[in-house]
């Protein structure tokens, strides 16, 4: 007796899936020829492998940013060859998903196969994750995360999608998901002098702007972007002062549009024509000096993104209310798990990455339909959600000298919680 498993349903899901590491990205997607007409809405260049012949081409000339490899690593015969020649085709900073059959269920598959439920015809390799991570990092690939989706693979009249994504909800630090995706980083030393832009988000800053100008080290000729809320005092008129007279850093500045730290910062990265960005709050609560080394970890390859984290030394007295100080914190521990990633200090301002991101989080603001009212949450979850590799700078957190803060602690607290439950819909569940 052989049972025939619907798997549409199961396919679709992992097609969405793919789609969150391959959306504007040029991206390769490897397929087992036997899976060729169950992979939906993926627009990656594939290429398909049949393992009943002996020789299998992967030639080409072109370099992917990201390839995904699906139902490949279970029946291929030499891996290490596979993901050494892959290596090859990727850029200097490029991702590897490898998307694999979970082995927690090899136990489940024998008993199917011993009970004559299944076909034991088809050979599979049942890979463990730590088993993939060691052959990978002989290669030159650096792991960034892995996790499982789709407890529940079936439809079950309408009802299964809803019953599945309950179970990943409350089941995913179990990680018993049927599909297991692992993403991978190319490890590159070679330092690369991107182009680079920082944006100045300033409303209410009059005391603030020349200071925080004169204090960005004149390493680089910076291409700075100052967006002005309206304001009570002079800030709009100050900061087009500033642009008219600066003479070494190309300075553009405007009236935003909208309302909000988040609006300012995305209608300035339309304005951008620089690599890589830079987020520096105007109240001059980190030093302007230490933005070089935002940079340069970026420049070395060392990680896709760069969080500021205020919470490693000891803050200035009077840098930051209670209140805050303790809903940073809690934030903290819920987005940590959401993302599945250490982070300590998502809420702070100054964050740097490649401009490509912008696209991402454009994607992301549409899938997740969250209001974040800062645009860290959107830049840190994008970041997690689409593989980039992010890490921490700690940096010392002052006293605001001019002004006040522009932050509701209450009003746009509530918001940021709203936000972490959708975002935790997002990354936890499969999409139906």
């Amino acid at each position: 007796m052989k049972i025939k498993i619907p798997n549409k349903t199961f396919y679709l899901r992992h097609s969405r899936e793919v789609l969150r590491f391959t959306n504007n990205e040029d991206s390769l997607h490897i397929i087992n020829i036997k899976s060729k007409d169950k992979i939906y809405g993926d627009t990656s260049e594939k290429i398909y492998l049949d393992f009943d012949n002996k020789e299998i081409d992967l030639n080409t000339s072109k370099k992917y940013d990201v390839i995904v490899l699906t139902d490949i690593v279970e029946v291929h015969t030499d891996i290490f060859f596979l993901l050494s020649k892959l290596s090859q085709l990727l850029n200097p900073t490029g991702k590897l998903i490898i998307t694999s059959f979970n082995s927690k269920y090899k136990i489940i598959i024998k008993i199917l196969e011993l009970l004559r439920l299944k076909d034991a015809n088809i050979k599979y390799s049942y890979i463990q994750n730590k088993k993939i991570r060691n052959i990978t990092s002989g290669l030159g690939y650096d792991y960034l995360s892995s996790y499982t989706k789709q407890i529940l693979p079936f439809k079950l009249l309408g009802l299964g999608s809803f019953v599945n994504g309950l179970l990943e909800a409350t089941l995913s630090f179990l990680s018993i998901g049927i599909k297991t995706y692992s993403v991978f980083r190319v490890q590159n030393n070679d330092v690369k002098k991107h182009t680079k832009a920082i944006i100045i988000p300033a409303k209410n800053e009059e005391g603030n702007l020349k200071n925080i100008i004169n204090r960005i080290p004149k390493n680089e000729k910076y291409e700075i972007i100052i967006p002005c809320a309206e304001s009570k005092d002079n800030t709009v008129s100050v900061a087009k002062n500033i642009s008219e007279q600066e003479k070494y850093f190309t300075i553009k500045t405007f009236t935003q549009t909208g309302k909000g730290k988040a609006n300012a910062v995305w209608e300035a990265m339309e304005k951008i024509d620089s690599e890589v960005v830079a987020i520096l709050d105007a109240d001059i609560s980190v030093d302007p000096e230490t933005i070089p080394v935002f940079f340069e970890i970026i420049d070395k390859n060392n990680a896709d993104f760069v969080n500021g984290t205020r919470l490693i030394y000891e803050m200035e007295r009077g840098s930051m209310r209670y209140l805050n100080h303790l809903g940073n914190r809690v934030f903290q521990y819920f987005v940590g798990k959401i993302i599945s990633q250490p982070l300590t200090d998502s809420l702070c301002g100054t964050k740097v990455f490649k401009r490509d991101l912008y696209k991402k989080i454009i994607w992301w603001q549409h899938n997740s339909s969250a209001l974040d009212p800062f645009g860290d949450f959107d830049l840190i979850f994008t970041a997690a959600f689409t593989g980039q590799k992010i890490i921490e700078y700690p940096i010392h957190y002052r006293t605001r000298t001019y002004g006040k803060t522009q932050i509701s602690r209450f009003r746009d607290g509530y918001k940021l919680i709203k936000y972490l439950f959708k975002s935790f819909k997002v990354f936890k569940t499969s999409k139906s």
